[in-house]
């Protein structure tokens, strides 16, 4: 984010220094305008910032880390997570926030540290404000003179959270719709750990998860909402499908504000990082079908599977698997108000999540040291003096392992199932 000033009582962005449709650029311009709402606006990035500086399990610590923004030709996109990773945080400022620019393609991050949320805090109508974002320096201009604050750079775990975050929220659906006054109610009554059912237009607790429901775990995680709240419409909340007896799942909580949207995902326990779920290991697709997708990305705001189906000539499934696999490099994620994809270009090089994860590192090992027995549906695996059991249950495949017994496939395969669909498909990447 370059040159950002106040005029009257508009917020001007420009970014720099990032990826763009055409490749790495010096300078490349996402947006070089205003924001129509700037208080809302300011206190959306606030919002986001402050789940970047947040630890909301075991808070010894805090962090200060950069927010990525993303330039999607009719929208700008600010994305974070919390220090614990537990919590993802976005704020999309669409077109009807928008004025004055229109907005180009490209990611970069941008830095909000104290200085600059100090100065968004005291946004008024008449106090202008200068900012300007380079490669390794935000500087913040006010009346009180600069403030130079230095960049941090991303680290791994985020991008396993973006590879994570975008799969769960494929799954989800919305759930309920409160007006604004509902929802600061649920916020301000400390909302209850555990599942809520929509009746109405508001959520009740209930003592165990049924369909429709939605999962809390953690209420005080949505602390950031209240910055937005009394600017907000509505708060929509998404969950996945849940049925009897299934273990808390992750929600996703979506405010309403003139002109954009704020939407906080959380884990299914404070404990639970996005980046350890694994849901990505599941149903990654082989890296041909991601390159010819990615071709074909194009920036767009919106990433129709179907579309992309007809395009590259694959069928919807192989699609949505290297939709998967282009997530774990962070180039996709995924909006659930909108129920679609949309692509973003992370500084990482390509497969750094694989090489990563410790469960994929692991499996690749195992089958490259000739330790995997494939039998029909099932496999043997020997690691290290123990010999385990892979076999096929009633959904997927299930293993005598300790992880699969803990977990169930609730946090993705062990790297025994991992090893054996590598050793089956002679994954040798």
């Amino acid at each position: 984010m370059k040159n950002s000033t106040i005029v009257d009582d508009r917020i001007g962005l420009e970014t720099s220094g990032g990826r763009t449709a055409r490749g790495r650029a010096a300078h490349p311009h996402f947006f070089s305008g205003f924001l129509t709402t700037p208080r809302v606006a300011a206190a959306g990035l606030l919002a986001v910032a402050d789940v970047a500086a947040a630890r909301y399990y075991q808070p010894l610590l805090k962090a200060s880390l950069d927010p990525v923004v993303t330039g999607n030709g009719d929208r700008l996109r600010f994305e974070s997570f919390s220090a614990c990773g537990g919590v993802y945080a976005r704020l999309d400022v669409l077109e009807d926030g928008l004025d004055g620019g229109e907005p180009g393609h490209g990611t970069t991050n941008v830095d909000v540290n104290n200085p600059l949320r100090l100065a968004l805090s005291r946004i008024t109508r008449a106090d202008p404000m200068h900012l300007r974002v380079g490669p390794d320096e935000l500087a913040v201009t006010t009346l009180d003179g600069p403030l130079v604050e230095k960049k941090v750079a991303l680290p791994d775990r985020w991008l396993r959270g973006f590879a994570e975050t975008q799969l769960i929220a494929a799954g989800m659906d919305l759930r309920a719709e409160l007006p604004a006054a509902e929802a600061m109610r649920l916020l301000r009554g400390r909302a209850p750990d555990g599942w809520l059912m929509p009746s109405g237009r508001a959520l009740r607790p209930t003592g165990r998860p049924a369909p429709g429901a939605v999962f809390l775990g953690g209420p005080d995680r949505l602390a950031a909402l209240a910055r937005v709240m009394r600017h907000a419409t509505a708060l929509r909340v998404y969950g996945p499908p849940v049925t009897a007896g299934c273990p808390p799942r992750s929600s996703a909580w979506e405010a309403v504000l003139p002109g954009m949207r704020l939407t906080l995902m959380l884990s299914p326990r404070a404990a639970r990082g996005f980046s350890g779920e694994g849901a990505v290991l599941d149903d990654m697709g082989s890296a041909e079908d991601a390159e010819l997708v990615s071709v074909l990305l194009a920036w767009e705001p919106r990433i129709e599977v179907a579309d992309l189906a007809d395009r590259s000539g694959m069928p919807t499934d192989r699609v949505r698997a290297a939709l998967i696999r282009l997530g774990t490099d962070g180039r996709v994620g995924y909006d659930a108000a909108e129920a679609a994809h949309f692509h973003r270009e992370l500084p990482f090089r390509a497969g750094r999540v694989e090489r990563h994860n410790p469960r994929l590192r692991d499996a690749r090992t195992l089958v490259e040291a000739g330790a995997v027995t494939v039998d029909g549906d099932g496999a043997t695996v020997r690691s290290g003096d123990r010999v385990y059991l892979v076999s096929r249950t009633e959904r997927s495949l299930g293993c005598t392992c300790r992880w699969w017994t803990e977990h169930r496939g609730g946090r993705g395969p062990c790297k025994h199932v991992l090893a054996m669909r590598m050793a089956t498909r002679g994954d040798d990447e």
